[in-house]
């Protein structure tokens, strides 16, 4: 399956946080990357998340990044946007 895409998995993410979408960034062996709207306490926001599958074969949170407004991911975007061209 092409990456960005969403996959039929069910995340690793528990209550009380409800999974409204997402999109599968990169999926192997042992890292999975995805972008997630979740909802909690009636309030939405869109997580990054990065997990590592363990020894025992359940995928475990390792990083999470919240973007909680737009006004945050405008400021984001943006510096990101002017940091990229210079990769």
């Amino acid at each position: 399956m092409a990456e960005g895409v969403k996959k039929l998995d069910s995340l690793p993410i528990v209550s009380p946080l409800k999974v409204i979408d997402y999109r599968t960034i990169k999926k192997g062996s042992g890292w999975w990357l995805a972008v997630v709207l979740v909802e909690s306490w009636n309030k939405r926001n869109i997580g990054i998340y990065l997990w590592q599958r363990k020894k025992d074969g359940r995928w475990h949170r390792k990083q999470k990044f919240t973007i909680h407004t737009m006004e945050k991911w405008d400021l984001i975007s943006e510096a990101v946007d002017d940091l990229i061209k210079d990769m």
